[in-house]
């Protein structure tokens, strides 16, 4: 990650990032458009491999201008010392303010007072449907959208009707698999709908509401044991099994979208419905950050921010892919709410349920993985539901008790 020498005498920008092709067009367009700017991206595998040379290249004070990250898993590189924070008034000079933003979002980007984060998207948990399957079970709307859901009952018929058509299980989701993470998701999205909290404001101890978990672990435990859902099944196996119309519903990342585009598959998106009191879901933020370089200024850090203005601003390319942009007027142009089925779910940009701010929360994180392995096994039968909690509530105490690998308090 050297320097990138400068060109015509403009400024080097160096960008570390994790994500595909959707961003490689947007860098490019930025190069066409700024040729004075020596602009060099490396790309590193996601998860852990990513965020250990992201936190080194911040410790060792020679990182690049610009970096990914995921929003919830701010909290555990030490802002402040692996990061450094934004310049507002910088920002301002390019049009980008805080009022462009959700609120709740944009707060989650700050520590003591200082903005470390500036949010890219949001990437909720959707409702993926087949559009054939669901008009033979009488589930669309004249314009082919799916008729408004509320509660579980209406969730489950809806379920039940689809598997009257196809003769499988109404639903997939991730249930097993090595380092699963659906699970996780599945009961985030249905316990943030309750109103439950996993951990307090400063993420110091655990706060789940047992009757509310327990609740949402028998219901999707209900799925598998009806016979609504399909039982046994990978992240890929999910994938796979919606594609080849087996199942009326999908209940996965808004990112798959480019899977069944490419395929031709006759589906469409909607947000999760609200099933347990309010319409929220699981989501994470990719964001912009400044990894810690010692003595930040001059041409680079000003070419920093003016790259992360112009890459907001133009996110109508990024939410191809599936992505809501976090920048609140990309939202309104006209060639995103041309994006279909992509701009469908766009409210839910105000209602995605973000993890803790813990060090060890966070896409790809540790606590992912525990509690997708705990709650895999309410899925499969190997756990009770009140068991998974008990053991859900032990993980979580382990991983409070452990001191964060990068520094900082939690």
């Amino acid at each position: 990650m050297s320097r990138a020498a400068s060109r015509r005498g403009g400024a080097a920008l160096d960008v570390l990032r994790c994500d595909g092709v959707n961003m490689e067009t947007m860098l490019d367009a930025y190069r066409a458009a700024h040729p004075q700017v020596a602009l060099e991206a490396v790309t590193l595998q996601w998860g852990a491999p990513y965020y250990t040379k992201l936190g080194m290249a911040g410790a060792g004070g020679r990182a690049p201008e610009v970096a990914a990250l995921h929003l919830a898993r701010l909290a555990g590189f030490a802002p402040g010392r692996l990061l450094d924070p934004f310049d507002l008034g910088l920002l301002a000079d390019h049009g980008i303010t805080a009022e462009d933003f959700p609120e709740d979002i944009w707060r989650r980007g700050a520590v003591d007072g200082e903005q470390y984060a500036v949010p890219l998207d949001t990437h909720p948990m959707v409702l993926f449907f087949n559009t054939e399957v669901c008009e033979k079970a009488g589930l669309l709307t004249a314009g082919r959208k799916l008729k408004p859901i509320e509660g579980t009952a209406e969730f489950t018929d809806a379920l039940r009707a689809a598997r009257k058509v196809t003769g499988e299980p109404g639903v997939v989701f991730e249930t097993l698999g090595s380092d699963t993470i659906g699970p996780w998701r599945l009961f985030s999205t249905f316990y943030s709908q309750t109103g439950g909290t996993i951990l307090d404001a400063g993420a110091t101890r655990i706060t789940i509401d047992d009757a509310k978990a327990l609740r949402v672990l028998e219901w999707m435990k209900s799925l598998i044991d009806d016979g609504l859902a399909v039982p046994r099944v990978d992240y890929n196996g999910t994938v796979g099994v919606f594609n080849t119309g087996k199942t009326g519903f999908f209940l996965n990342g808004e990112w798959e979208v480019s899977s069944f585009l490419t395929t031709g598959l006759p589906f469409s998106m909607t947000r999760i419905p609200n099933l347990f009191g309010r319409a929220s879901a699981q989501a994470d933020c990719h964001s912009f950050v400044l990894p810690h370089q010692a003595g930040r200024g001059g041409d680079g850090n000003r070419a920093a921010h003016a790259f992360v203005a112009w890459m907001l601003k133009h996110t109508v390319e990024w939410a191809k892919g599936g992505h809501v942009p976090a920048y609140l007027p990309t939202l309104e142009k006209p060639e995103y709410l041309e994006l279909e089925p992509q701009s469908a779910y766009r409210s839910v940009v105000d209602d995605v349920a973000l993890d803790p701010p813990a060090w060890f929360a966070g896409s790809a994180s540790s606590m992912w993985l525990e509690l997708g392995a705990v709650f895999s096994g309410v899925l499969t039968g190997s756990r009770t539901p009140r068991g998974a909690l008990v053991e859900a509530k032990h993980r979580l105490q382990q991983l409070l008790d452990t001191p964060n690998p990068f520094g900082g308090e939690a």
